[in-house]
């Protein structure tokens, strides 16, 4: 067998590239020094810039991304008329369980608040670095948010205007209406500008896989810059926004999921996670909801016993629309990097954090490495600077592994909710929206 053409996967380059960041800037950090001149030139002329340049890729391509994301994720819901409360029971519970996930996730950052502890004279000066480099590009969220005022403000009076100012939740809002829209008004000429801007999605995570494809040299950038700064600090930090993130996740999982089959879905709970262990050793696996689907449907079928259209078009749906363990994720991950880099977020900041996470988990593709987009956008938002995100790029496969595991078992949790009482006949004349491969 010719071994030539087999690639490296991208997990382990990106592995790499954090392991070799971090060596080099510990190895700086401990023998040099962060201020000899050679390091200040290197990090201001090469290392900089090089993961700025990734930075600002991801920046471009975001606002389009989450637009055609949250706009396909919502159309693809079918016809709600012929649907009817099956439609709306599925945007329902996708948005309770996301919102439950985000505040379990932004509960636990806030009680063991592993970024704190950080020399607050160095992350002074990174963020004073990382300010000049982006050129303004980071913006102070408001410090307090009026409750009246801030529920106005997510109605943009000119949606080109909000998305020229990266004003995010108002561009969301509009793109969460134009979908709905896009669901209620069925025909040829609605049907051709969903396959458009399903053409824009895809174009856009083309651009973003060929983004990401240079995240190994940006993280090596990164880590070396953060790591030459905070030296060991960095580690122990980072092994504690593992434990609180995992630790979050594996509460929802065990915790959240188990009452809601039980209460709403009228299910053994023991018998629920039995059931699905496929599909969730396959999410563990690939970190990829779109690769589990045609698993997730065969357990929904013949271990859930699910009526067949129902959970066809609830797992479709949520392989992209209910991807509840990202938008925590998300959550815990900004609140990290803003405690690790000395900024305290306020309620409102903080609100405002969480109904990004509820509508960028809904906009996030279920690929590998999908959320980054969007954490980026958000540590913009809130004034966090965006290049500690190389701290935890270097471990997110194995948290990307974690967080799709719980998206997989939250599609199936909601789709035996939403089939509790029903039958195929709800569904009947609807076009299946996906039929598994024969095994």
């Amino acid at each position: 067998m010719d071994t030539s053409k087999r690639s490296v996967p991208l997990h382990v380059l990106m592995l790499a590239g954090f392991v070799i960041g971090l060596g080099a800037g510990l190895a700086v950090n401990l023998t040099i020094g962060p201020d000899a001149g050679w390091i200040v030139w290197l990090t201001e002329n090469i290392t900089g810039p090089l993961g700025q340049i990734f930075l600002r890729l991801l920046f471009m391509l975001v606002l389009p991304l989450l637009f055609s994301a949250l706009v396909v994720g919502v159309a693809e819901m079918g016809d709600l008329s012929a649907l009817g409360r099956v439609g709306w029971k599925t945007l329902l519970m996708t948005v309770v369980i996301s919102t439950i996930a985000v505040l379990i996730g932004l509960g636990a950052v806030n009680m063991f608040r592993p970024g704190d502890g950080v020399d607050p004279e160095l992350a002074q000066r990174l963020l004073a670095e990382s300010a000049a480099g982006a050129e303004g590009i980071i913006a102070n969220a408001p410090e307090s948010v009026q409750l009246g005022q801030f529920f106005l403000d997510l109605i943009p009076s000119n949606v080109f205007a909000a998305a020229s100012d990266n004003l995010v939740l108002p561009v969301m809002v509009f793109a969460l209406l134009f979908g709905i829209g896009l669901v209620l008004v069925k025909d040829q000429v609605t049907d051709h500008l969903q396959g458009v801007i399903t053409g824009l999605f895809e174009v856009m995570m083309k651009l973003i896989t060929l983004v990401i494809k240079l995240a190994p040299i940006a993280i090596a950038c990164l880590m070396f810059n953060l790591a030459a700064l905070f030296g060991w600090e960095l580690l122990v930090r980072l092994a504690a926004f593992v434990g609180v993130a995992v630790g979050a996740m594996a509460v929802h999982m065990f915790v959240i999921y188990p009452l809601c089959i039980w209460m709403f879905a009228g299910r053994s709970p023991v018998a629920f996670f039995a059931q699905v262990r496929e599909p969730m050793v396959v999410a563990f696996s690939t970190a990829s909801s779109n690769a589990t689907l045609p698993v997730s449907l065969r357990a929904a079928e013949t271990e859930l016993k699910l009526p067949r259209k129902i959970a066809r078009f609830v797992l479709t749906v949520g392989a992209t629309a209910n991807q509840n363990g990202t938008a925590l994720f998300e959550g815990v991950t900004v609140l990290f990097l803003a405690q690790f880099f000395g900024i305290d977020l306020s309620i409102g900041q903080q609100v405002i954090v969480m109904l990004v996470c509820i509508l960028g988990g809904i906009g996030t593709a279920g690929v590998p490495a999908g959320s980054l987009p969007v954490i980026a956008m958000i540590l913009v938002m809130v004034g966090v600077p965006p290049e500690g995100i190389g701290l935890v790029l270097g471990v997110d496969r194995f948290l990307d592994m974690c967080r799709t595991t719980l998206n997989v078992t939250g599609d199936l949790v909601v789709a035996s909710v939403v089939s509790r009482g029903e039958t195929d006949a709800v569904t009947a004349g609807v076009e299946e929206p996906f039929a598994p491969p024969a095994s």
